[in-house]
């Protein structure tokens, strides 16, 4: 299993739709994440994919095929020490070790190219793979903010989970 981050590529946007077009992925991302995601969604990402200098979103690529997505994006004013990591994946590589893999390569690639101390990531208190996640990959649980997330006519729970720089090894 050869698991690799790239920048995204224009070729990307037929793997891109086939995995994100997925009702389980978008129920568990921001609104920007629309179900059905259809090609101009993935055509419109890649550009934004693309248009950071330095890149903030990679590719997951497995065997040559994107399954997935991960980003970090430096926050600004007096945040401007943290940046916010998010991820998905195809639900057919769920379970499988993947995103641990690629959440340890984006924390080092995030530390080494933005002027940033913490990195933290949101899950809803359901999204109960991603916690584990998180917590595998060395992520410590900060807050929890009562329903804070309004998704599809429910309020969910937001976790907060972060990693500092000298936990990098």
């Amino acid at each position: 299993m050869q698991i690799i981050l790239r920048p995204y590529q224009p070729g990307d946007v037929e793997d891109l739709v086939k995995h994100a077009n997925n009702v389980n992925i978008s129920k568990y991302l921001t609104n920007k994440f629309p179900f059905p995601y259809e090609k101009k969604d993935g055509e419109a990402f890649i550009r934004l994919a693309l248009s950071h200098d330095p890149l903030q979103i990679k590719a997951i690529v497995l065997n040559g095929e994107v399954i997935g997505s991960i980003g970090v994006h430096q926050l600004a004013d007096i945040y401007s020490k943290s940046a916010e990591m998010g991820y998905w994946i195809a639900e057919d590589f769920w379970g499988k070790g993947i995103v641990p893999i690629a959440i340890k390569e984006m924390l080092k690639y995030g530390f080494d190219t933005f002027d940033i101390e913490r990195i933290f990531a949101r899950t809803a208190h359901t999204n109960f793979a991603s916690q584990q996640v998180l917590k595998k990959s060395g992520f410590i649980f900060e807050a929890e903010l009562k329903g804070t997330i309004f998704k599809n006519g429910e309020y969910f729970d937001e976790l907060i989970f972060g990693f500092r720089k000298n936990q990098l090894i």
